[in-house]
């Protein structure tokens, strides 16, 4: 019990000094800004590299787009459908711009859910806590990357064990970016809540 106490206070003492720093950033110029960042990218990617990368294998979702995850036998099936071009394209034109993305994507929307839950919540409550949510899925996005580059890199010998732990990791960025964009919205009812409470007053 006694360890089990001091590891909590391990995890919660860097999450509490993480969490000052990012309420010191959390403004709406800076937010702002890092939003049209992360956007810019983000259409690169939605507009240009992942069209351009599906018309290879027209049927078959890319890897990042598979959020229930994928077989190996999918992975086989992907890979051989991109043929050399695509497996190329996805290796040295998309996958450098997944790089760069979730960090955007980890700071951007941390900093975005504190500024939304400062307007409706104090200082104190833990629910501010929950900025870790999109940096976990920026973590995750990048464990999914680092996987998917040695996916195509050894194929045609792929390994049944990378595969699987390649879309473990994208189930859960999955997860972690829907749950992100759940409370986001949460957060954005409340400040519109208050909002209106505040000019009904």
């Amino acid at each position: 019990m006694i360890v089990f106490g001091l590891l909590i206070i391990r995890v919660y003492l860097p999450m509490k000094t993480l969490l000052h720093f990012m309420f010191k950033y959390s403004t709406g110029k800076i937010v702002a800004i890092l939003f049209a960042l992360t956007m810019c990218v983000y259409l690169i990617m939605i507009l240009y590299t992942i069209p351009t990368l599906s018309n290879f294998a027209p049927t078959l979702p890319i890897f990042d787009l598979a959020p229930s995850g994928y077989s190996f036998e999918y992975a086989n099936e992907l890979l051989f459908a991109l043929g050399s071009d695509g497996r190329n394209m996805y290796l040295y034109t998309q996958l450098p711009l997944d790089f760069i993305y979730p960090g955007l994507f980890s700071i951007t929307y941390s900093l975005l859910l504190i500024w939304l839950f400062r307007k409706s919540f104090s200082v104190d409550s833990k629910v501010h806590y929950l900025f870790f949510v999109p940096l976990l899925a920026g973590l995750f996005d990048y464990c999914e990357n680092v996987f998917i580059i040695k996916m195509i890199e050894s194929f045609p010998n792929l390994q049944v064990g990378t595969v699987n732990i390649s879309s473990i990791f994208t189930v859960l960025k999955s997860g972690f970016t829907t749950l992100f964009f759940i409370l986001l919205l949460i957060g954005f009812i409340f400040f519109l809540k208050r909002r209106f409470s505040s000019n009904t007053k």
